[in-house]
């Protein structure tokens, strides 16, 4: 991880690792551990793979992970506009970023046990 990742991993107040194995077959861009958030960077080319996409989150979210997806050209041409989509994910909304069209945020449960 860079500098710059953990500066900005500093500037919203939480830890992030990068390309972390979960479940045995996936490998999350980025995952906030404590809080249970996978980011998920997708390229230009990604959109053909959103069958794919939407069994891996349905997987992930089902273990309790939320998912959020950003294009990298957001990040690259706004990452102000970026850190706010973290932001509102780390707040534990889903579906942010334009790899989700159409998905309308929805609060996370919080797990709870007897």
């Amino acid at each position: 991880m860079t500098a710059a990742h953990r500066a900005r991993g500093r500037r919203l107040g939480v830890v992030f690792r990068r390309q972390v194995p979960l479940l045995g077959r996936f490998i999350a861009d980025f995952l906030a551990p404590a809080q249970r958030l996978v980011i998920e960077v997708d390229g230009v080319d990604h959109g053909e793979r959103g069958a794919a996409d939407a069994r891996r989150n349905a997987a992930l979210e089902r273990a309790g992970y939320r998912v959020a997806r950003l294009s990298t050209s957001l990040i690259a041409s706004d990452i102000s506009g970026a850190l706010a989509a973290i932001r509102i994910a780390l707040l534990g909304y889903i579906g942010v970023g334009p790899s989700t069209p159409g998905a309308a945020p929805k609060r996370a449960a919080r797990g709870g046990g007897s």
